[in-house]
């Protein structure tokens, strides 16, 4: 019969013998105290162990199910649906399958899953409490002032005016989507493959495509913008709807293209195209990547859209009560007030609240509510919209997880192609170009929302964000410098929030005397003293 062999050292040192039991005194006290702390010294060494093996055996787990997965999407997407629902062999090698570009797997959102659990559930209720709180005071302060409930929506009701124009223009921008880039591809395609100069084709139609283009989709709405001088959320429907459409059939011209390009009809057949309700499905399912089709759910859950539908009002009226409650007291100062150091800091730093709060309302009510609200309604299955970014040690992390929507778009189309014009030599110079399209594009959205140029948005993305990008790569992995990327989004949407809510009260209160270029890029605020 065997014994369990122990750590060398310990079992030869807890041996009794007969001298040892007829020790007494403090030198037999001293050698007992021996034992205990190599016994001690021993566990921290088991525990360090154990701490190693399950770290070692949790990621290669992770890379397992990494692998298994990828295999399984790829054997899956062996047979891929082509135009007319025919489908295709994929004779192509394994590497290059798998940089064909996005593959969607039916998955559900993040937080979706999260919620499961008590304890997040519960920072979802200290929200809803938190709310609560909101309105509670809201009505406490016109009862003091008034002497009665007042509970007025006026600022969003002022927000969201002039609805009709926002929806005739919104379906002018609609059906030009729908049927110009469709009507086109088809014209093109059929006469693509019979044209004796394909060059010559491609480029005529390209060019007259982008001028109509930018006519419809380009110029047409920041003519309704400005002409009907929308309030602020109906510009950013018409602004953000614009920029919609028009990444939207980008991605359907340029994933269709190619394919029509290669697949020379036989004599006699007509070249194959894809269906106008897969393209229409297309330009209302939560992606901006066009594939013929998408893995689909089989029923709609209408329980789930209700909820989805209610948190999206709540999100609304959230936003108001931070607005109301927290920026319109501060920003509409009640005696004249220039603009120094001291009350820069100090609406910096008060605004860091406000700011993150709606940071945070922002992704949950569109990255989660409304794109999942889109895919319950049209039965798409793959509700990765974002990813956990509130984990990212990194920037680098961050920008590649908070919108997986609009990075999967920048990445197939800017960043990949990029690298294919240069032959895969300028990494960089790819990633620099992606951050600063990005940039313009967000400021562009702010300027034409607000109503006036002040590009604080683009010089934190475009500068900072790019520095950070560099400097706190995915090489940081310490929870350090996940603080350090919390405390730099409240500190920038601080800023945001300051300065742009200070050019608003100017704009107002000291409106341009002309029209002059400099008067049109100078901020108000830095000169503007006004009393209410």
């Amino acid at each position: 019969m065997t014994t369990p062999e122990t750590p060398n050292g310990v079992v030869h040192r807890n041996i009794k013998t007969p001298q040892s039991e007829e020790i007494s005194g403090p030198a037999a006290g001293s050698r007992n105290n021996v034992p205990d702390e190599d016994l001690r010294q021993w566990q921290k060494h088991a525990q360090r162990v154990k701490e190693k093996v399950l770290e070692q055996v949790q990621v290669q787990l992770s890379d397992l199910l990494d692998q298994a997965l990828t295999e399984t999407v790829e054997s899956f997407t062996q047979t891929q649906p082509t135009f007319n629902g025919k489908t295709t062999k994929k004779s192509a090698p394994r590497s290059q399958r798998t940089d064909d570009g996005k593959v969607f797997v039916a998955r559900p959102s993040l937080l979706d899953e999260l919620f499961e659990i008590n304890h997040i559930r519960t920072i979802y209720h200290m929200f809803i409490a938190v709310l609560l709180m909101f309105c509670l005071s809201t009505l406490a302060v016109d009862y003091i002032d008034q002497g009665r409930i007042v509970l007025e929506f006026d600022l969003l009701f002022f927000a969201f005016g002039k609805m009709g124009t926002v929806i005739w223009a919104w379906a002018v921008m609609f059906f030009y989507t729908l049927l110009v880039p469709y009507l086109t591809l088809v014209i093109w395609g059929s006469l693509y493959h019979t044209c004796p100069s394909k060059l010559g084709l491609s480029l005529g139609t390209g060019l007259i495509l982008s001028a109509v283009q930018t006519y419809v989709l380009g110029l047409f709405p920041i003519f309704v913008v400005v002409q009907y001088q929308l309030p602020p959320a109906s510009r950013f429907i018409v602004i953000l709807e614009q920029i919609r459409f028009l990444m939207k059939s980008y991605s359907f011209i340029r994933e269709t293209g190619p394919v029509i390009m290669r697949n020379t009809p036989k004599e006699g057949e007509s070249p194959r195209f894809p269906s106008l309700s897969s393209y229409l499905y297309f330009l209302f399912c939560p992606t901006l990547i066009y594939r013929e089709s998408y893995p689909r759910n089989t029923h709609i859950r209408w329980k789930y859209v209700g909820i989805t539908t209610g948190m999206i009002f709540g999100c609304l009226f959230y936003a108001y009560f931070i607005l109301v409650r927290l920026c319109v007291p501060v920003f509409r100062p009640e005696t004249k007030e220039p603009f120094t150091k001291r009350t820069m800091v100090l609406a910096v730093f008060h605004s860091i609240l406000p700011g993150i709060m709606l940071l945070l309302l922002c992704f949950f009510a569109f990255l989660h509510c409304w794109l999942n609200l889109f895919g319950e309604l049209l039965r798409f299955a793959d509700r990765m919209f974002y990813k956990d970014w509130w984990n990212s040690t990194s920037f680098a992390n961050y920008y590649r997880t908070w919108n997986v929507v609009v990075h999967d778009w920048l990445y197939q189309y800017g960043y990949r192609d990029f690298l294919w014009l240069s032959k895969r030599k300028f990494r960089t110079a790819a990633m620099l170009s992606v951050f600063i399209v990005s940039a313009v594009v967000h400021e562009y959205a702010l300027a034409m929302g607000f109503g006036f140029f002040y590009p604080v948005m683009f010089f934190l993305f475009a500068i900072f964000g790019v520095v950070f990008n560099f400097a706190m790569n995915d090489k940081r992995q310490s929870p350090v410098f996940n603080v350090v990327m919390w405390a730099s989004l409240f500190l920038g949407q601080g800023v945001q929030v300051c300065l742009y809510s200070q050019e608003w009260y100017a704009q107002i209160h000291c409106p341009r005397t002309e029209n002059s270029f400099w008067e049109i890029v100078t901020p108000r605020s830095w000169s503007c003293s006004y009393q209410r």
